[in-house]
């Protein structure tokens, strides 16, 4: 298991010890008391961290892509109905992810209803938010880090630079997981979209399937089966490790933009635990909901509550 995958681990094992603390949209974490600084204030304190920092780290996670439109994960929202509507009407989903997780009449809608998800992260434009975040990370030594599925970071960054730790929609994997591979799901998911047209079903014969087994595919993600944690799983976290390793005594700053309860262990709690015992870690997180700084480093870190994109946009300008 490499560094990063074990502090996820760790993390892991609070949230189900404290589950109905994180369910109620707290943290069993000790928060600092201390009375934030005004807004215009932490953005220049974000501003001057960043210019001085020799790396940086970013934690993208859902928020994020919500700040820039991607808002249909969750809820009945305009963007859902846009993209979803056909399904929406019918099912009465509310959010894409519930739809993930109903029955339908048959294989072949369910698979029109997976394409339909698929292919509006594929084909989506690069969000402002990311576009902003980009360029203030220009000139600087960065990784990211991401639980979004959704490929937006990696419309603009070459794989070694991204560590997808839930997945990717431009993959399939063998739903069986026997073997442990992925393969190419925008092609599929392209000519699926064409063949369903204004419908709701694509041909059977369409269906994805293992190549090994026979068995049906399934995009390779975390949170609606049998995720594949194979070699490119392991992968992902070798990644973000390796860029910890490599500058744990350099003057490091943490970013957290997005995290929600549903997954604070996947980048909030190891950024919160790595900003403590990394002597040179500071951190800062912008969310529109929480604004979580523990007690702990409360010397070292800001937590920004606002809009992301807004945040971002205020950083670039305070950079100028």
């Amino acid at each position: 298991m490499s560094f990063y995958e074990n502090l996820v681990t760790q993390a892991q094992m609070n949230y189900s010890r404290y589950y109905s603390v994180y369910a109620a949209g707290n943290t069993p974490v000790k928060l600092s008391k201390r009375r934030s600084i005004p807004y215009q204030e932490q953005i220049s304190e974000f501003a001057r961290q960043l210019k001085e920092a020799n790396c940086v780290i970013v934690g993208g996670a859902s928020g994020l892509s919500a700040a820039g439109g991607g808002d249909f994960y969750y809820g009945d929202t305009p963007s859902f109905r846009q993209h979803f509507g056909k399904y929406a009407s019918k099912y009465g989903f509310k959010g894409a992810f519930d739809g993930m997780m109903r029955g339908f009449d048959s294989r072949e809608e369910h698979w029109g209803y997976i394409a339909t998800f698929l292919h509006t992260t594929q084909t989506a434009p690069v969000r402002a938010p990311y576009i902003i975040l980009d360029e203030i990370l220009r000139g600087k030594d960065f990784h990211i880090l991401t639980t979004n599925q959704d490929t937006q970071f990696m419309k603009i960054y070459a794989d070694a630079q991204v560590s997808e730790i839930q997945g990717d929609h431009r993959f399939f994997q063998c739903s069986q997981c026997c073997c442990d591979e992925t393969w190419d799901a925008v092609k599929p998911v392209e000519e699926m979209i064409k063949a369903m047209g204004d419908g709701t079903s694509i041909p059977t014969e369409m269906i994805p399937r293992c190549p090994h087994c026979g068995a049906e595919a399934f995009p390779w993600v975390r949170g609606y089966g049998n995720f594949l944690q194979g070699k490119k799983y392991e992968e992902q976290y070798q990644k973000i490790s390796d860029y910890i390793q490599r500058n744990r005594d350099k003057k490091l700053l943490f970013i957290e933009l997005g995290v929600g309860r549903l997954t604070p262990m996947f980048i909030q709690e190891p950024f919160w635990n790595l900003t403590l015992s990394l002597p040179g870690a500071y951190y800062v997180s912008v969310n529109e909901k929480y604004d979580f700084l523990p007690e702990q480093i409360e010397d070292k870190g800001i937590a920004i509550l606002g809009d992301i994109g807004v945040a971002l946009k205020d950083v670039k300008d305070a950079i100028k």
